[in-house]
């Protein structure tokens, strides 16, 4: 699957500087502020990229 960013729950996203292509098995994680892929062979891939904010639910009006 190619992936370009991923957001949270809470209405942040983590914007990769270049998409990437997951394969079944990796697992992703956050270390130190940057995005970690551990691949199931066990190579570890540090992935640059910035955070952003998202709308989130709180900031939108009722009508």
């Amino acid at each position: 699957m190619l992936v370009e960013d991923f957001e949270t729950d809470d209405g942040y996203a983590f914007e990769l500087a270049i998409p990437i292509f997951l394969t079944v098995g990796d697992r992703i994680a956050f270390e130190d502020g940057r995005l970690v892929v551990v691949r199931a062979g066990g190579e570890r891939l540090r992935l640059a990229g910035d955070w952003s904010t998202r709308c989130r639910p709180a900031s939108l009006r009722r009508r």
